[in-house]
């Protein structure tokens, strides 16, 4: 998510530097910037990790959310309702009605996380977040230090992922095996250059 509008001021300072130091030229305050942002992600993330735990390991939680398909899918279309609402809102929104929007959006996710939970085991789980943990940090590190310019590099990672999710969305009705992993490795070099577009 957008961390400019919870971040408060940092948004205005960014953008009109002659109202503050130059961000190009004050690495400490690009330092305090990120840790903001990654403050309000490592949040989402602990938020998201409360929720699937306390879900997976209640049984009425687990068999009202996880034991009703419609729930469940009602719960998907609500993520993605309010992803679109973030970032069509986003610029509009106070600080108080985005922080909301964005727990609220890290507590659903834990929710239909917590199917996961069920199926795999733990070690699998700290295996696998690890790997994605390490992978984000050397793709950032990559993004932050970087002395190039990754805006058409972004687009290009952008156009990419349209074309996995409308794949995704046929190979839904189709079930090819082959599409799934062209999909699969795919998705990963995707969303591992746009963690450094992003950065």
């Amino acid at each position: 998510m957008d961390s400019n509008q919870i971040s408060g001021s940092s948004y205005q300072s960014w953008e009109h530097p002659q109202e503050n130091n130059s961000a190009e030229v004050n690495p400490a305050y690009i330092a305090r910037y990120m840790t903001k942002v990654y403050g309000w992600m490592s949040l989402g993330l602990a938020i998201t990790g409360i929720a699937a735990t306390l879900i997976a390991s209640n049984t009425v939680a687990t068999n009202f959310f996880l034991g009703n398909k419609l729930v469940f899918f009602g719960l998907l279309i609500a993520q993605i309702f309010l992803v679109g609402f973030l970032v069509i809102r986003i610029q509009k929104m106070s600080s108080a009605v985005a922080t909301g929007v964005f727990i609220g959006y890290s507590a659903l996710m834990g929710v239909t996380f917590s199917a996961l939970m069920l199926t795999y085991t733990a070690s699998s789980f700290l295996s696998v977040f690890a790997i994605t943990a390490g992978t984000f940090g050397i793709m950032t590190a990559v993004g932050y230090f970087t002395k190039q310019d990754l805006t058409s590099f972004g687009k290009i990672m952008m156009m990419g992922l349209v074309g996995i999710i409308l794949a995704s969305i046929v190979n839904f009705f189709i079930g090819s095996s082959t599409l799934y992993w062209i999909i699969y490795y795919a998705g990963v070099a995707v969303f591992v250059g746009l963690i450094a577009y992003d950065t």
